[in-house]
């Protein structure tokens, strides 16, 4: 059986490979790269020790007899079985223990994060928003100097500044509200720390209701931007929900679980996950400019006091390597043909996948194989 060994060693070259090859793709190519490569080598990572696991399993007594197998003959036939079988089963009782536990502390984030918004109204409401009807002139001067009251000629400003920013970032807000998809809904934190994310929904259940994506933005981070960063950014953290990013990152984070070879894809499929939504947010917006500014000073604005409860597995705005992000979205758009001197790379990293998934097979067949010949060796019980 030695193509079980292929799974556990290819993810140590094939992991450079899709590194190097994403950073030639465009995000959302590269992000589909990276998650499918860490998703092919950790089955295949998982199918192997399951694999030895099983046939060291089928060389105890107890289980030979179960089966109708002939022991002496597995014995004769794999006599390194148990102890492959020794090693692989601990490591299998440590993945199922670490997957539990990721699943687990993101689990726990999410309902701490959406206990921590408002409920979410059927539709926005907007009753405490102020009306459209408000003179700016009133909201940017405030009254007339004329009509205030003797002894405040020279009264301090500065919080009457304030709350007309404050109007004004509600009043956009208005707007923004009206134009949110229906399965997009918008939470807004009234708190002054600055952040910004798309927290994933939950799925239907016997017994309790779905909850569609909502994108959830502090009031600190709307005053932060301006109007037309503020459209940038909604655009981004739509752009997460809508190609279901928080999935991609999942898999990402099981997937480093299972290989320590795999952890090296976290990083770079974040960054392209957070490229991908940069790069719909500018089509949606029309100003690369914008969505630069939008990120930049949204990645600043948080660094100060980020929002304490966001979950750590969910897409951002302000996640990532944000200067590369910055100087991604100042350079035209990227290219959708990888240069051709890589090539090479995407076909090694094809041969790597193609022959983790044909060594996965032939290993099971060779166990099956396996498995009919004990039962019918002489001797085998019946």
């Amino acid at each position: 059986m030695l193509a079980v060994w292929v799974p556990l060693l290819l993810p140590f070259l094939a992991v450079p490979l899709a590194r190097r090859l994403a950073e030639a793709l465009p995000p959302r190519a590269a992000a589909w790269l990276l998650a499918g490569t860490a998703t092919v080598l950790a089955g295949g990572t998982l199918c192997s020790l399951g694999l030895l696991a099983t046939a060291g399993l089928l060389q105890l007594p107890p289980v030979a007899a179960l089966g109708h197998l002939s022991l002496p003959w597995l014995t004769a036939a794999a006599p390194s079985a148990p102890v492959a079988a020794a090693l692989a089963g601990p490591v299998l009782a440590v993945l199922a223990a670490l997957a539990v536990r990721t699943a687990r502390r993101r689990h726990l984030e999410l309902r701490a994060a959406r206990a921590a918004l408002p409920a979410a109204p059927a539709r926005p409401a907007l009753s405490a928003l102020p009306a459209h009807g408000t003179d700016p002139a009133d909201e940017r001067t405030g009254p007339h100097p004329a009509h205030r009251p003797a002894g405040v000629q020279n009264a301090d400003t500065r919080p009457l500044r304030a709350s007309v920013r404050r109007a004004r970032a509600t009043r956009w807000l208005r707007s923004s509200l009206l134009r949110q998809p229906v399965g997009h809904q918008l939470a807004v934190l009234d708190d002054e720390r600055a952040d910004a994310f798309a927290l994933p929904g939950r799925l239907r259940r016997p017994g309790r209701k779905g909850e569609p994506g909502r994108i959830v933005v502090t009031s600190g981070m709307l005053r932060a931007l301006s109007g037309p960063e503020r459209a940038a950014l909604l655009a981004h953290e739509r752009a997460h929900l809508t190609g279901r990013h928080h999935v991609f990152l999942a898999l990402a984070e099981h997937a480093a679980d299972l290989h320590p070879a795999l952890r090296p894809l976290r990083a770079p499929l974040g960054y392209h996950l957070e490229r991908w939504a940069d790069e719909v947010a500018a089509a949606r917006v029309g100003d690369r400019a914008v969505t630069a500014r939008a990120v930049g000073r949204a990645a600043l604005a948080a660094s100060r006091s980020p929002w304490p409860a966001r979950p750590r597995l969910v897409a951002a705005a302000h996640a990532g390597p944000v200067p590369r992000r910055v100087a991604a979205l100042l350079q035209p758009r990227p290219s959708t043909t990888p240069a051709t001197r890589l090539r090479a790379v995407a076909l090694a990293l094809a041969a790597c996948l193609a022959l983790t998934t044909a060594a996965t097979l032939e290993a099971t067949a060779d166990l099956h194989r396996t498995v009919e010949a004990a039962q019918h060796e002489p001797g085998a019980p019946r």
